[in-house]
């Protein structure tokens, strides 16, 4: 039998002689359900409220359908979902779940005042527009920019975010400094071509202590991996030691953030460092003996072999003094392959071979972090063509992280998905189907009866509830 379809109705191949048909009337269904987690998580840490208050709207209230909370909720919580473009929010503005996420008290749009927009509660793309190009107080087009960001309240927010919900002091604090690529395809602000990435691009700086997200700064790559590095450090110890004023703080970072104005302020504030170190022909030489050792031992074993050595070190011209240095000799079956780090930790704290094994190396997971953030959150989505308004989308997708991460370490602790990635906890997660129910009282969420993870999100629902002392 052909298939055929009407305006209502489509008709399909048969089945074991019955007949196959579908029609768009299903109602309200979603396909992000599990969002309703992420609701929890706003209800007992205000993430997204805190956020929004970093802005000023200057709109005439009389003419405001979407306040800036609802507006910074629908952007945050459709990257949460992988709608990465404001395009898709097109589409998404008639979800009544996304609706009832963002606040909105209609949540199927008949009270819209436009009669082109009733049956749409949300938001559309040149709205959400006009949010991510947020202006300042000083905007030639103030006619136009009536949500103003406050740029150095935004900065601060993360490292707040963190100081708030860690209620006990931790004995140490690891900040972790990294440097990414941020490729571009067109002409934006601030682009300049990378020689070590190959490409034109942004080089944002990030820091995280453990996988919580303290920092993240656009920047142009016309610049030294650490330019303003030495600024964010000063403003983050600042306010740590503010909350906590006897706590160790170490700060952690690969050859790139190497430099001794960062070294001499952190030897003369308190603050323990640990860098990678670019190798040289005098570093080389240095453990000429101990790569030889290292050689036999590899040459008697068959195995990569490694050995570790430590020497007080100064550059001939860079460095204001000598420094620890510990070296790590090791061979393998492609050859040599020998790494440096300098710190200002004693040998009494840590011997050579822990310091760069269980200490130095474990800043890699940090990188995962970022990965996140780029591959899941689209934080290299800076296609806009100011760097305000590209600052602002990394802002939002580090708000999304901050969230999935809230829900990974809380929601999922004790779980089989304790250390999921958020890519795997939006499939897993968020990603389930229902079909919504409306009416004067209630709001009903219909899941779908064959979602294989049912123990998993009650146990999840259950973790958050219990965190936040929320009764549903």
């Amino acid at each position: 039998m052909r298939t055929h379809c009407s305006s209502n109705q489509f008709t399909f191949q048969a089945f074991n002689g019955r007949s196959v048909s579908s029609c768009f009337d299903g109602g309200h269904i979603t396909s992000d359900s599990g969002g309703l987690l992420l609701r929890e998580i706003e209800e007992g840490q205000r993430f997204i409220q805190r956020f929004s208050q970093c802005f000023m709207d200057l709109r005439n209230p009389k003419f405001i359908e979407h306040s800036v909370y609802e507006l910074v909720s629908q952007r945050t919580y459709g990257l949460c979902f992988g709608n990465e473009d404001l395009n898709d929010h097109d589409l998404l503005r008639v979800d009544p779940l996304l609706a009832l996420l963002c606040g909105k008290q209609d949540l199927e749009g008949k009270a819209r005042r436009n009669v082109r927009d009733r049956g749409k509660p949300l938001a559309g793309k040149s709205t959400l527009n006009r949010l991510e190009t947020a202006g300042s107080l000083l905007s030639d087009r103030p006619r136009y920019k009536k949500i103003v960001a406050e740029m150095s309240e935004l900065e601060e927010y993360f490292v707040g975010g963190f100081l708030r919900t860690t209620k006990k002091a931790p004995r140490i604090l690891i900040l972790d400094f990294d440097a990414t690529d941020d490729p571009l395809h067109g002409k934006q602000e601030g682009r300049f071509f990378h020689g070590y990435y190959d490409c034109y691009c942004y080089l944002p700086l990030y820091v995280f202590c453990g996988d919580q997200l303290l920092w993240a700064q656009l920047r142009k790559s016309d610049i030294d991996a650490s330019d303003g590095a030495l600024e964010v450090l000063q403003r983050l110890v600042k306010l740590i030691r503010h909350k906590w004023p006897l706590v160790k703080i170490l700060i952690r970072a690969d050859s790139g953030f190497c430099r001794d104005s960062l070294m001499s302020w952190c030897e003369a504030n308190g603050v323990k460092f640990l860098f990678g170190m670019a190798k040289n022909r005098r570093l080389l030489k240095r453990i000429t003996r101990t790569m030889k050792k290292a050689r036999l031992d590899w040459a008697s074993s068959g195995r990569a072999a490694r050995r570790f050595i430590q020497f007080s070190y100064r550059t001939r011209n860079s460095w204001s003094c000598s420094r620890r240095v510990v070296a790590k000799a090791e061979y393998m079956d492609k050859g040599e392959n020998p790494r440096f780090v300098v710190t200002n930790l004693s040998a009494q704290e840590y011997e050579g071979q822990e310091l760069y094994e269980k200490l130095y190396c474990a800043r890699g997971e940090m990188e995962n972090r970022i990965k996140e953030q780029q591959l899941y959150l689209f934080a290299d989505r800076t296609s806009s063509a100011t760097m305000r308004a590209n600052q602002l989308r990394l802002w939002f997708s580090s708000l999304a992280y901050v969230i999935l991460n809230e829900l990974r370490s809380v929601g999922l602790r004790g779980t089989r998905m304790a250390e999921a990635t958020c890519a795997s906890m939006r499939l897993k997660l968020l990603k389930i189907g229902a079909h919504v129910k409306v009416s004067v009282r209630r709001v009903v969420f219909s899941m779908a009866s064959g979602y294989p993870d049912q123990d998993l999100f009650r146990s999840v629902l259950s973790n958050l509830q219990r965190t936040y002392r929320l009764k549903s």
